[in-house]
């Protein structure tokens, strides 16, 4: 039985959710690692690293994504616009503490870096598990 009208595709649907929850694991893996390490002086390089893999994961999740036919791509961006605004927001109070707290240079850096990463992975993921059984 479909909720509001909604009747789930007979194509297969790509493999996105798994892309999604690597970066978001990767960018966890990548704070507690730097966590580990406070008040002492946090060694940047597997932080960077693990950014790195993280974005990567999150352009393929994009990628996989664009070569889906019969998505339901204005479904997809309507919850995605107002899921990335909720999550803008957010990501713009824990960034206010960041630099509140006083962290400053390249470790701000990555942290923000892994910030804008996850407000940006969440609504996809968001997005795309509503559009994936929507009908457009």
């Amino acid at each position: 039985m479909a909720a509001l009208g909604a009747e789930r595709r007979d194509y297969p649907a790509p493999r996105c959710t798994e892309l999604t929850l690597a970066t978001i694991a990767l960018i966890v893996a990548g704070g507690i690692n730097m966590a580990s390490h406070i008040p002492h002086r946090v060694p940047l390089a597997p932080a960077w690293g693990l950014l790195a893999a993280a974005a990567l994961c999150y352009a393929a999740s994009w990628a996989v994504l664009a070569r889906a036919e019969g998505f339901a791509w204005r479904r997809f961006w309507t919850v995605f616009r107002w899921a990335l605004l909720a999550y803008a927001v957010s990501a713009g109070m824990i960034e206010y503490v960041f630099i509140y707290d006083g962290v400053r240079g390249a470790t701000l850096g990555v942290l923000s870096g892994m910030l804008a990463l996850f407000a940006l992975d969440v609504p996809f993921s968001i997005a795309y598990t509503v559009a994936r059984c929507a009908a457009d």
